[in-house]
């Protein structure tokens, strides 16, 4: 079987995660909210504790977690949730950066259309956004700064906890779309000045469809979100509809077990990290991201004169990988993120994001280098 390099667009799900699916959509399928039965209450029960589970990873408390469908749902919830109180209390700006995510840039532009002002501060070279130049963008009115944990093209941490000390004494709410760094970077995360988290299940081990906005409280003070979607009142009338329970008791156990193995994950993806780099290093490939600060399972890679394409039908066989982010792959645009970092066109052009996990059997990395120098 060809080896799955394209982890940063989906993962496989967790072994122990799919068996626990599986028995709440088999035994185990009582609605949450039902009173009357012991399916119900056993249903409920264990959706509780996922949102602990959930929680816990990121140092959050359970009734500040709401079940989405994933982390579009959340930063659309995230950010269009606070337009309400943002035009009523006259704070109409938001500061977000240039190599956001879709589902974070086009809810800001609907903003923009209705009368905010959003500032996209620029990347560094190496792909991380300045908390300096996040700072000084701070306005009066500044109503929330949203930045990706990590970005899902090049793989690079952005500086959350300098950034969360730059807001110190600013009422702005700060929201993260933490889906490629939920599990795989433990710490940032539980930043207490994170007022907004997004995670997505399906880049955590857990099924697509599920994944949660984690909304601090100030004090005794919840953030000021309007639901998207009304009818029922669930999730605290932030997300309404029954909730998947087999999702959600996936989501909260794939994020226990992110929490308890770590170490190892990161130790196998460093292992791969190392051969990969070994295996291409005699080729002089661009590297997109600076890899000081970037997680240990993603490679973006510029093949100079090659393009994406043709790299990706030679390793037809070899690797399954993509040439940017999976939502926007139809497009066939060159990467906004890789052009916000002062890529140029033809190293854009020819830019492949390779990302594995610690589920990631034998890569025959020198094989696909061989492959890309018959390219030369």
């Amino acid at each position: 079987m060809t080896p799955y390099l394209d982890c940063n667009a989906t993962t496989p799900v967790e072994p122990r995660v799919r068996d626990l699916v599986i028995r709440y959509m088999e035994t185990e399928f009582g609605n949450a909210g039902s009173r009357t039965h012991d399916f119900g209450a056993r249903a409920k029960q264990a959706s509780q504790k996922a949102r602990d589970q959930v929680a816990a990873l990121v140092g959050a408390k359970r009734d500040e977690v709401v079940f989405t469908s994933g982390a579009t749902e959340a930063n659309n919830l995230a950010i269009l949730g606070l337009a309400e109180y943002g035009r009523r209390e006259q704070r109409r700006h938001i500061i977000s950066t240039a190599i956001e995510h879709k589902s974070v840039l086009e809810p800001l532009e609907r903003l923009g259309r209705g009368g905010f002002d959003v500032t996209l501060v620029p990347p560094e070279v190496g792909g991380w956004v300045s908390p300096e130049k996040i700072a000084s963008t701070l306005r009066p009115d500044t109503l929330l700064v949203s930045i990706m944990h990590v970005n899902n093209e090049t793989g690079v941490v952005q500086p959350l906890t300098e950034i969360a000390q730059r807001l110190v004494g600013h009422p702005t709410f700060l929201h993260v779309d933490a889906a490629q760094g939920c599990g795989k970077d433990l710490v940032a995360l539980r930043e207490q000045r994170l007022d907004l988290v997004s995670i997505s299940g399906h880049k955590l081990y857990a099924p697509k469809g599920v994944g949660a906005l984690v909304a601090r409280r100030r004090g005794f003070e919840r953030v000021p979100l309007e639901p998207l979607m009304v009818g029922g009142g669930q999730e605290r009338g932030l997300r309404p509809g029954t909730l998947p329970v087999h999702l959600v008791v996936g989501l909260g156990l794939a994020c226990e077990i992110a929490w308890q193995e770590e170490s190892s994950r990161s130790k196998r993806n460093r292992e791969l990290l190392d051969a990969a780099l070994a295996a291409f290093a005699e080729l002089h490939p661009r590297i997109n991201g600076d890899r000081l600060r970037c997680l240990p399972h993603v490679l973006n890679l510029s093949f100079p004169g090659i393009d994406s394409e043709a790299i990706m039908v030679a390793w037809k066989g070899l690797a399954a990988v993509s040439n940017g982010a999976a939502c926007t792959s139809q497009s066939y645009t060159l990467s906004h993120v890789l052009k916000a970092m002062g890529v140029g066109d033809d190293d854009a052009r020819g830019a492949v994001r390779i990302s594995w996990c610690h589920l990631t059997g034998d890569v025959e990395w020198q094989a696909m280098a061989d492959a890309v120098r018959q390219l030369m």
